[in-house]
């Protein structure tokens, strides 16, 4: 059975994303796409309130006024977000026009991609995804995974990215690399982090760190205060 989708992770980061239309919808997307360092510009002429207070506070380009053709000069995606078909379609057909990815909100079939429901803890992201048949399921499925993961999944990524950074630092080789980095992955770092042991990782790298150590999970779980 195939994808209608192909997940991936953009990074957006200064690049130009236009949201046209000013309602509820355009308003979640505008916060995540803020979020994602996203140089957002809403064309609309009226906002959401909660758009409102973002042109207030200077985090977003707000023209007050009706999509119209050039709009998406120089962007990176684009969201047709009005309650239009027809305006909807327009910002489609410029999109395409000139290679920037569309998501047709009202019409998930009709654009280039869609927004996944997204749990969110630091560098870790995890996502459900309907093919845009229901939002509403996947916004479920996203709420039944959140008290599994809680703040002690940031703080896990976040040593595991400084730890991978030290070992790739050393230059230890692939193969040792590859087998550390799978013995990390196998400890439980998030019950560690959760239960206060927030120095297990240093110690753990430290042991793997030295010349010819082969640890073992068991061993240095059993090793760190509990």
């Amino acid at each position: 059975m195939t994808m209608r989708y192909y997940p991936i992770n953009r990074d957006l980061q200064g690049r130009k994303v236009v949201i046209v239309g000013g309602g509820a919808v355009a308003a979640r997307k505008a916060q995540r796409l803020l979020e994602a360092g996203a140089r957002l510009t809403v064309i609309a002429p009226q906002l959401d309130e909660r758009l409102a207070a973002l042109v207030r506070e200077g985090q977003l380009t707000h023209l007050a006024r009706a999509y119209q053709a050039g709009d998406l000069a120089d962007a990176l995606l684009a969201f047709a977000a009005t309650d239009d078909p027809l305006v909807n379609s327009a910002v489609a057909v410029e999109a395409r026009e000139r290679g920037v990815l569309v998501d047709q909100v009202a019409a998930p079939r009709a654009g280039d991609f869609t927004t996944p429901a997204v749990l969110s803890r630091g560098d870790l992201l995890i996502t459900a995804s309907t093919a845009g048949a229901s939002p509403g399921l996947a916004r479920r499925i996203i709420e039944e995974l959140e008290p599994l993961f809680g703040s002690e999944y940031t703080e896990t990524v976040a040593l595991l990215a400084q730890a991978r950074e030290k070992l790739l630092t050393v230059k230890a080789g692939t193969a040792y690399n590859e087998r550390v980095f799978a013995e990390l992955a196998a400890l439980d770092l998030p019950s560690l982090i959760k239960n206060g042991h927030k120095n297990a990782l240093d110690q753990i790298l430290q042991r793997l760190s030295e010349a010819g150590v082969t640890a073992d999970p068991e061993e240095l779980n059993k090793k760190d205060p509990s």
